[in-house]
């Protein structure tokens, strides 16, 4: 089995963050591409990012996800998931909805730990579209500056695990969620200090995109997570082009 795994910011450190602790949750035998996004932010936290994000995630799926079995989007707020599982002949599986679907399968209630305060209401709207509302106890998240995204555990790694003792002892979480690409790992490391069960999204979305791929659910010819209608189409890489227009390009 080989897995495709976006990180649709650009931030290499944050990709080496993502490759370590997806290697830690793959079966054997299964196989890793790292990809970083070509263009975007250093971290995504606006609902404007995320479509810069979505973008970058759809052209890195559309040129390398042949010989895939299954793509990871490994940012939270999934950027351009419904989109990525409307082209792609393979299961696409995002950090947010893996690890919401985790979470209700470990508690009642849950608590996203995030990385900055602008990033809650995005978050929120996400949770909210994927019908998980009413099973958010909290998102709590970090209120200062960040000096380097690639350093967050490092330097705030104190305060994330405060954060997420707060919603349980104030909140009433039953799970956390540790939010964000720049976070992988750190749901590992810091288990026996937390009193409930902590998520980690990385870990969460490769195990079940290799559970996905090991079902071999043929791709939908129908319905609204069919390919899209051709047409013509201009500006595309030829790889999204065939994908989104299937008709060639005047670039």
């Amino acid at each position: 089995m080989k897995l495709l795994i976006i990180n649709p910011n650009i931030s290499r450190d944050v990709t080496h963050l993502i490759e370590s602790e997806a290697t830690r949750s793959i079966y054997p035998g299964t196989e890793l591409t790292l990809a970083t996004a070509p263009f975007g932010v250093a971290y995504i936290e606006t609902r404007a990012e995320a479509l810069i994000g979505g973008y970058a995630a759809l052209q890195i799926a559309a040129e390398q996800h042949a010989h895939h079995d299954a793509i990871v989007v490994a940012a939270f707020g999934d950027p351009g998931l419904a989109a990525l599982r409307e082209v792609m002949p393979i299961p696409v599986v995002g950090m947010t909805e893996a690890a919401l679907v985790s979470a209700c399968q470990h508690g009642g209630r849950f608590s996203v730990i995030a990385i900055s305060q602008r990033i809650q209401a995005w978050y929120r709207e996400c949770i909210t579209a994927y019908g998980f509302a009413e099973r958010l106890a909290s998102i709590r998240a970090l209120d200062e500056p960040l000096a380097h995204i690639g350093r967050v555990q490092e330097d705030q790694g104190e305060r994330l695990v405060a954060l997420a003792n707060q919603a349980v002892e104030q909140d009433g979480a039953d799970v956390l969620i540790l939010a964000g690409a720049p976070l992988a790992g750190l749901a590992r490391t810091v288990a026996t200090r937390l009193p409930v069960p902590a998520l980690d999204g990385v870990t969460c979305a490769v195990t079940q995109a290799q559970a996905m791929a090991s079902m071999e659910i043929a791709a939908p010819v129908a319905g609204s997570f069919a390919l899209p209608p051709e047409k013509p189409c201009s500006g595309l890489g030829p790889a999204l082009a065939r994908l989104v227009g299937r008709q060639p390009t005047d670039t």
